[in-house]
């Protein structure tokens, strides 16, 4: 933990955001297991690491299904565990992100996927949050961006933004999750671009930076928000380079990505968000996995390593970018 937190602070980055399973923490009434995320809870107080804990996954005595992941049957059990977590950490977990993708079957099953019943999620978790830590910051889970619409498998994370706004998530949160990931897409591209780099996923919005970031933004607007910012909470472009044998199936554009495009992009990325007043933290993903699972994983071709835990060019280009002038 202390070596990824020294890789970390190597990029000069304020923050970190750690995946909360609460499922992994309870086990079953007042049967918790603490003992991991409080090591990482101090490992990044200690590194001065602001933390933003993403909160997902309840655990299958508190749901209607066991598939996958998904939320609680009865959301004030989400209230109620918030509650705890918000008390343990008091004063050390600075934001909370309740929820991950609500848009997606996957990480939502055993319920209807409807943005005014994750918006009821929100507000049970807000609620607990708030009355632990009232300075505490509480940031709305962000949406997949998909291309599909089907209601089955995935919401269009517009539609999605939009129903969340109808049912009263401003009240609720102090910043809107977004995951803008770029595919094989440069983030200055938009889909209505004439030409584009990548040979596919370049037919919907939802494939690219950009359009995301300004479409969250102008509907936001939309419905009078203001004041809150938009936080990239993922965000990233994948490349097989240096990866080993990598099984793409499915997600063929990461060999479109050489290491020094994922790296010019990602720091392009981060100058846009800079450049964007109504854009806030960003956190990108991911710093490390490639060292923990090699090319067994897709997640890998993210990461800022290589398996052997040498810099990608990704890695460097950060380290040594200078942040705009205010």
């Amino acid at each position: 933990m202390d070596e990824t937190l020294r890789w970390a602070r190597g990029l000069g980055v304020g923050w970190v955001k750690q995946q909360v399973e609460w499922h992994t923490i309870e086990h079953g009434p007042d049967n918790f297991e603490w003992e991991l995320l409080d090591l990482a809870v101090e490992a990044c107080h200690g590194f001065g690491f602001k933390l933003l804990l993403g909160v997902t996954h309840a655990p299958d005595w508190t749901r209607n299904s066991e598939l996958e992941s998904g939320p609680p049957a009865d959301y004030a059990e989400f209230r109620r565990f918030m509650g705890q977590l918000a008390t343990r950490y008091r004063g050390r977990v600075a934001a909370y992100e309740l929820w991950n993708e609500p848009n997606l079957a996957r990480e939502w099953r055993g319920e209807r996927l409807e943005p005014a019943r994750f918006v009821e999620l929100v507000a049970e978790g807000s609620q607990g949050v708030k009355a632990a830590d009232p300075d505490a910051l509480v940031i709305s889970g962000a949406p997949a961006v998909t291309g599909i619409n089907d209601g089955v498998t995935a919401v269009d994370d517009r539609v999605f933004l939009r129903g969340m706004y109808e049912a009263g998530i401003a009240q609720w949160v102090d910043g809107i999750g977004a995951h803008p990931y770029g595919f094989a897409n440069p983030p200055d591209e938009s889909w209505q671009d004439s030409t584009h780099v990548a040979s596919s996923h370049n037919d919907h919005p939802s494939f690219f930076f950009r359009d995301t970031l300004r479409d969250y933004h102008t509907i936001m607007l939309e419905y009078g928000d203001t004041e809150r910012r938009i936080w990239v909470t993922e965000f990233g472009w994948p490349s097989t380079d240096g990866m080993g044998q990598m099984d793409t199936a499915g997600w063929e554009y990461a060999r479109e990505v050489s290491e020094e495009q994922q790296a010019d992009y990602t720091v392009r990325a981060f100058q846009m968000g800079d450049e964007w007043s109504w854009v806030g933290p960003m956190f990108l993903w991911n710093l490390n996995l490639a060292a923990i699972w090699g090319s067994r994983s897709s997640f890998s071709a993210y990461s800022l390593l290589r398996p052997d835990e040498s810099y990608r060019p990704a890695y460097i280009s950060l380290r040594l970018a200078e942040p705009l002038e205010p």
